[in-house]
């Protein structure tokens, strides 16, 4: 999958040439956080694709959608998980707006 000009293949192959063990030991730790638990699954990757969203990473987005399906999640699931994290992003925003007043009037004050 190529995102932004960048062939992702290729260049995870790169770096699995040049430091792999860390590459081994995080495809470790990635395959042992998404493996069924507490949570299954599917749910995982449903939460794993709302924070791709917030986070804006292509990639993840791509990678999770397809695993998300793989596990069984429904359009409806891939919808509501996408408002939920339009509701995260407003809600930080929301909340980051609060900061800024703060900011504005301890430079007002200074001022």
């Amino acid at each position: 999958m190529t995102f932004h000009g960048v062939d992702a293949a290729k260049q995870f192959k790169h770096m699995r040439e040049v430091v792999p063990e860390q590459y081994r030991a995080f495809l470790d730790f990635d395959g042992k956080v998404f493996a069924d638990g507490a949570l299954p699954v599917k749910t995982k990757e449903l939460i794993a694709l709302g924070i791709a969203q917030i986070t804006q990473c292509p990639w993840c987005i791509d990678a999770h959608a397809k695993r998300a399906v793989k596990a069984g999640a429904s359009d409806s699931e891939v919808g509501e998980v996408t408002f939920v994290a339009m509701a995260m992003a407003a809600g930080a925003a929301w909340s980051h707006g609060g900061l800024a007043f703060q900011c504005v009037d301890e430079h007002r004050a200074r001022a």
